[in-house]
C-alpha cells in the first residue's frame, strides 16, 4: 500500500453502509468519489436514497460525487470519465437493494434489479478500478454482501442468491489478483440499521427493525459504522495479508 491512503470509489455511499464507509475512510485522510444512482429502482418497493442524502455525505467527507447507477451497462464509462486517469487505492462496491417474497413467487423486476444491483454493481466497480490497481502494483477491493448470503433465511431466496454471488465473484476475483499486490475481500454484515433492514421488516410483517435485534448474540442491532470499521481495516496497511476472505461482521447470526 501507498505511505499513505490515496483516492477511493465507495458506491452506495448516500445512506446506510455506504455512508458510514465514506465518513470512515475520509477520517482515515482518503480522497473520495461517492456514487450512488439516488433513483428508484424496479421491483423494490421502498425509497432510495436522494442525491440531497448524496451531497451531504458528500460534504462532510469533502468527496466528489457521482449520481450514476451501478445497474446500469455504462455506469463503468460514467466512472472512468470521472477518474480522470487517476487510480483508486481502495474501491467498496456497498451499493445494495433487497426485495422478500417466497423462493418461487419472486418478481421478475425484483430478481433483475437484485442480480443487476448487487452482483454487477459489484463487477462493474471492479472493471472501472481493478485495471489502475493492477497498473499501480496495489490496491484494495472490497464488497458488501451478508449474512444472508452464508446462512438460509425465509423469503430471501433471491437477495440471497445475488448476495452469494457477490461472494462467489470476489473470491474468485481475489484468485484471479493472486501476486498482483491488489487484494479482494467481502464482508457480510448482520442486522444493520438502516433502510433496507426496515424493508426487511415490512416483509415479516414485523413491527420495526428492531425485531431483529434478538438473532444476534449481541442482541442489539448493528450500527452501519460498525461495519465501516471492518472494510477501513481492510482499505489499511493493518489487513496487507488478507485477500479472498469472508468476514462476517454480524453481532454472531451465523455462528
Amino acid at each position: 500500500m501507498p505511505e499513505g491512503p490515496g483516492l477511493a470509489v465507495v458506491t452506495g455511499a448516500a445512506r446506510g453502509i455506504g455512508a458510514a464507509v465514506s465518513l470512515a475512510l475520509a477520517e482515515q485522510g482518503w480522497s473520495l468519489i461517492l456514487a450512488d444512482a439516488c433513483s428508484a429502482q424496479p421491483g423494490i418497493g421502498y425509497p432510495m436514497a436522494s442525491t440531497a442524502d448524496l451531497d451531504a455525505v458528500a460534504e462532510r467527507c469533502g468527496a466528489e460525487v457521482l449520481c450514476a447507477d451501478v445497474a446500469a451497462p455504462d455506469f463503468v464509462a460514467q466512472l472512468t470519465d470521472v477518474l480522470a486517469g487517476r487510480t483508486a487505492g481502495a474501491a467498496v462496491a456497498a451499493a445494495g437493494v433487497i426485495a422478500g417474497e417466497l423462493a418461487w413467487a419472486t418478481d421478475e423486476d425484483a430478481w433483475s434489479t437484485l442480480i443487476d444491483v448487487n452482483l454487477h454493481g459489484t463487477r462493474r466497480l471492479a472493471e472501472a478500478t481493478v485495471p489502475g490497481m493492477l497498473s499501480a502494483g496495489q490496491g484494495r477491493f472490497v464488497a458488501i454482501a451478508s449474512a444472508a448470503a452464508l446462512r438460509a433465511m425465509p423469503q430471501l431466496a433471491a437477495y440471497s442468491a445475488a448476495k452469494a454471488a457477490v461472494v462467489g465473484y470476489v473470491r474468485a476475483l481475489a484468485a484471479d489478483l493472486a501476486g498482483t499486490g491488489v487484494l479482494a475481500n467481502v464482508v457480510c454484515p448482520g442486522s444493520t440499521r438502516g433502510a433496507m433492514l426496515v424493508a426487511s421488516a415490512e416483509v415479516y410483517d414485523l413491527p420495526g427493525e428492531e425485531a431483529f435485534a434478538g438473532q444476534q448474540l449481541l442482541r442489539r442491532l448493528l450500527e452501519p459504522r460498525e461495519v465501516a470499521a471492518a472494510v477501513e481495516w481492510l482499505c489499511g496497511a493493518g489487513a496487507s495479508a488478507v485477500t479472498g476472505t469472508v468476514m462476517p461482521v454480524d453481532g454472531g447470526l451465523t455462528a
